[in-house]
């Protein structure tokens, strides 16, 4: 039995982050599991792409957010990290 928020979110499966180029603000949609806990996360500044080379704005961007992206799975900073940086 598949849960309801995969189809509703249109994602493959848990931890699988896909575009969302319809949205308004956020760029990407990800169904977070952890254990047992289930969170629906957007996350990504719509029409802003990462850069996969520490640039400046790379290094920035990591040092601003590092306490969010060290929280894991269930924040919207380690997808934002993992997907677009």
């Amino acid at each position: 039995m598949t849960d309801p928020r995969l189809k509703r979110a249109g994602v493959k499966g848990f931890n699988k982050p896909k575009r969302t180029p319809g949205h308004k603000t956020k760029s990407h949609i990800v169904v977070a599991k952890e254990g047992n806990k289930i969170k629906t996360i957007r996350f990504g500044q719509q029409g802003k792409t990462g850069d996969r080379t520490m640039t400046k704005r790379a290094k920035n961007f990591k040092a601003r957010h590092a306490k969010n992206i060290a929280k894991g799975k269930m924040s919207a900073a380690y997808w934002a990290n993992k997907t677009k940086w």
